[in-house]
């Protein structure tokens, strides 16, 4: 293999209001043509950082490079004149960022955005340029691509749109594919697809990988070589293998050993009974023609009946759009929904407005974004007593001091309640949306994919912080994921969703150690193995 990257010395500073902050320290990396290498590490190390100063993308001047080299089979990068860089990226390099909803442009097809790189960077007609859309749309395997070709990024799911950045990113064969967090945001069985298609392409094409993540199982079984990074320097590197079977540094082992460990069995048959769901559907209309008749149903949720006691975690789980969410949503009545809900002895199905506002208070929700969840506008003061203030509870001093409180319990310096959302990590902005959700005191919590946007390290920490409030305050959860090794760490109960019904539900450790139902065998073989016992089970 003959060189194809090599990054010598780089650094990069950003200028923020408070002061220089120091976001790459001296990193030298290396890949050569046609092997995978990881850049891993925890949020906030500088591995993004480093892939967009490879593609110069940061914003400079705001950004820049003190010192440091990145040469391209030998071309330097950094300074690069604007056309020498346009004809490199995507042509000769190509990016796969971590989150395709906000990376595809919501006011183009999926059609145009592909078609878009081959023109500029191929000179090709209108006519070969749909004809290799199509081509690489079947190349992503999405399935029945010609009626794919018109449809925006929101009609796609989010498995099929990161296939559509995968598309872009492989329109001009590169030589060099940058991959950022590609399967954060997708389910099991999707990641397990992805991450096969970018092997299958990769030989196929004879592509160098570099592949940026937080999830050290996913490198382990695709990678070539490792790096480590922490605090914008690279503390470790190696061939993948011996990194694993021999760290060197503490924060290497730190990373590796954070697993959540399965949650053991516990006796809750005399526990009481906080909600029981009694054949839930929620079916969404099909409207069509002049008069808007209804021709037909989308049964998001369809049939789904369970009862969660006081300290039970039930958990849900499924591909995505599997109806999760919805089942939740049509639960808490956020969603219209059919069939009967007792909560805590009163059945609510049928309660509107000032009837149901003090069962609200009962049931809390903590969601997936923590960044999306939190008002910027809003201070963490304002933000966790807010539900305070909306329920009536209490004055100003008393609810200062519930929300000192609410906060030292989850493990946040209650000093820094001033602040707001962007000046917290994401690990400390879920913490904050868990605060919220606790000071109200509830019986019942929704937690929706609540540690999906974290680190690994960091979700066993919410893991850890959520199995101590269930056990100090008999809190019933509903848990949503598509990560099944959370999912284990928190369950007592596992309910599999497919296509809006129930394929199967029990004890959990009974699902997670003798499945019955094969499309659980192909869920958890994916969340285990990272392999697919058999695809085709997924495709019925």
């Amino acid at each position: 293999m003959s060189g194809l990257l090599h990054i010598e010395d780089l650094s990069v500073h950003f200028d923020a209001p408070s002061g220089e902050v120091v976001a790459v320290d001296h990193v030298s990396l290396d890949i050569d043509k046609g092997e995978t290498v990881a850049l891993v590490g925890e949020s906030g190390s500088g591995k993004s950082v480093t892939a967009l100063s490879v593609m110069q993308l940061l914003p400079y001047p705001r950004a820049r490079h003190p010192n440091g080299s990145i040469r391209f089979e030998g071309e330097e990068l950094i300074a690069a004149a604007p056309a020498d860089l346009r004809r490199i990226r995507g042509d000769r390099i190509g990016m796969i960022f971590q989150e395709p909803m906000t990376s595809l442009n919501p006011l183009h097809t999926v059609h145009k955005q592909i078609r878009e790189t081959l023109i500029l960077h191929k000179g090709m007609s209108d006519a070969a340029a749909r004809a290799r859309t199509l081509e690489l749309l079947d190349l992503v395997q999405i399935r029945e691509p010609e009626k794919r070709l018109d449809s925006w990024p929101h009609q796609l799911s989010g498995g099929q749109r990161q296939r559509v950045m995968i598309a872009m990113a492989l329109a001009n064969e590169p030589d060099l594919l940058i991959a950022d967090e590609p399967t954060t945001a997708v389910d099991v069985t999707t990641q397990a697809q992805i991450l096969r298609l970018l092997e299958e392409l990769q030989n196929e094409m004879g592509m160098a990988v570099l592949l940026i993540t937080h999830d050290l199982g996913i490198v382990e079984k695709v990678s070539d070589r490792v790096y480590v990074m922490q605090d914008g320097r690279i503390v470790e590197h190696g061939p993948t293998r011996t990194v694993y079977e021999s760290p060197r540094e503490a924060y290497t082992i730190k990373l590796m050993s954070a697993e959540p460990a399965e949650k053991p069995p516990v006796d809750l048959s005399a526990s009481p009974t906080v909600l029981e769901a009694g054949h839930i559907r929620v079916w969404f209309p099909v409207k069509k023609g002049i008069l808007r008749r209804t021709v037909d149903h989308i049964k998001a949720a369809d049939d789904i009946s369970f009862s969660l006691r006081a300290g039970e975690t039930v958990g849900v789980v499924g591909e995505s759009g599997s109806g999760k969410t919805t089942l939740a949503l049509g639960l808490l009545r956020l969603e219209k929904a059919q069939g009967r809900i007792d909560f805590d002895g009163l059945e609510i199905q049928d309660l509107r407005g000032e009837d149901l506002k003090p069962i609200r208070r009962q049931m809390q929700v903590v969601f997936q974004d923590p960044y999306g969840s939190l008002s910027p506008r809003l201070s963490i003061q304002q933000i966790v007593e807010e539900g305070l203030v909306a329920h009536d509870i209490g004055d100003a001093e008393s609810r200062r001091q519930m929300v000192i409180d609410a906060l030292d319990e989850v493990g946040i310096d209650p000093a820094s309640r001033f602040r707001y959302p962007h000046e917290f990590s994401g690990g400390q902005r879920q913490r904050v949306a868990i605060a919220r959700a606790m000071i109200m005191k509830p019986k019942l919590v929704l937690l929706d994919e609540p540690t999906s946007a974290l680190d690994r390290s960091v979700q066993v920490q919410i893991v850890d912080l959520l199995l101590k409030l269930q056990a100090e305050h008999d809190l019933a959860y509903l848990f949503i994921s598509h990560d099944l090794k959370i999912v284990r760490a928190l369950s007592d109960q596992l309910i599999v969703l497919r296509n809006g019904r129930v394929v199967e539900q029990g004890e959990a450790d009974r699902v997670f150690n003798a499945p019955e139902d094969p499309y659980t065998r192909a869920l958890i073989s994916a969340a285990f193995e990272f392999e697919l016992e058999d695809e085709s089970i997924l495709e019925q």
